[in-house]
């Protein structure tokens, strides 16, 4: 299998390791051509400063998009046009109308498109999601999360809902395989031209809830999560990926195996390419969490409650 990879600052280095380590890397794609010269000597891989001269020069079977947001949709684009199977890094778009037509292109295509929606591939995720699933502790009724750090010097074209919040949207509707019918939110800015702290509401049918906070304020790096179910409460970190489980006079810890989620939604990919029915992250619903970003935004603006009916 052949895969390439367009764009390599900051977090497109850990892609372009681990596709390496695969061996699927075939060539490097970056506007920056020192630095699309310098991974392109580091892995003895082809290398373009142009989509258009990678698309002209190169047989593949797969791309890997790890850009600005800004630039998703021309680039997917492009690709899909081709014919060729896309993996986007979150968000998928900046505007949800982009992603249907994307969506809608790849399906017609017959080519995979999913985004970096990472966290389903965390294994504290996946744990949690098999002891919701079986109702060993009752019914989930709330979930909340907390992703806090100091503002990535990289991201320059989103504000923290599209490019943090987009997290654990995604693992609110993974965890209650459900969407939300109405979402709520206040969101501001201190130190970054977009919203740089948000607080988001999300409510499911049957009056359950997710409570999304989310800065660029803190100096602390957090990245936990607790899932609230009628017989306990379980708690987890997505650095860690320990698992404490609360019920009401004994708790226990679930300590999984560590492993890269990158390397495992990665993995995915490729597996989703062989075979359709192995793609974790489907492209509407990458659609959505856009969507509900988007509400997000808005609700914040306005200060109203804005509903939403996602398929």
């Amino acid at each position: 299998m052949k895969i390439v990879q367009i764009g390599v600052g900051g977090w497109g280095g850990n892609h372009a390791r681990i596709l390496s380590e695969l061996g699927v890397l075939t060539a490097i794609c970056d506007t920056n051509y020192k630095i699309s010269k310098e991974y392109g000597e580091k892995y003895s891989i082809n290398h373009y400063g142009s989509l258009d001269e990678l698309l002209n020069s190169e047989e593949f079977d797969g791309a890997i998009v790890v850009t600005p947001t800004s630039t998703h949709t021309e680039i997917a684009m492009k690709l899909v046009k081709a014919r060729k199977h896309v993996f986007v890094e979150k968000p998928m778009t900046y505007k949800s109308e982009d992603g249907e037509k994307l969506a809608r292109l790849a399906e017609k295509n017959k080519v995979i498109l999913t985004c970096g929606y990472i966290e389903r591939f965390n294994p504290a995720v996946d744990a949690v999601k098999k002891v919701v699933n079986e109702k060993k502790f009752g019914d989930l009724v709330m979930l909340e999360f907390h992703r806090e750090n100091r503002i990535p010097l990289h991201i320059k074209d989103v504000g923290i809902i599209h490019d943090t919040s987009v997290h654990d949207i995604d693992t609110a509707n993974w965890l209650f395989n459900d969407m939300p019918q109405v979402i709520f939110a206040r969101a501001g800015k201190i130190k970054h031209e977009y919203e740089d702290f948000a607080n988001i509401m999300l409510g499911y049918k049957n009056n359950k809830v997710a409570i999304i906070s989310s800065n660029w304020i803190t100096p602390k790096k957090i990245r936990k999560f607790t899932a609230v179910c009628t017989e306990a409460i379980i708690s987890s970190d997505f650095l860690t990926q320990e698992i404490i489980i609360e019920k009401e006079e004994e708790s226990q810890t679930i300590k999984n195996e560590k492993q890269e989620p990158l390397r495992l939604e990665i993995q995915n990919f490729l597996d989703s390419i062989m075979d359709k029915t192995k793609q974790v992250v489907k492209s509407q619903e990458a659609v959505n969490v856009t969507k509900i970003a988007e509400a997000a935004l808005l609700s914040s603006q306005k200060g109203t409650p804005i509903y939403l009916d996602l398929k």
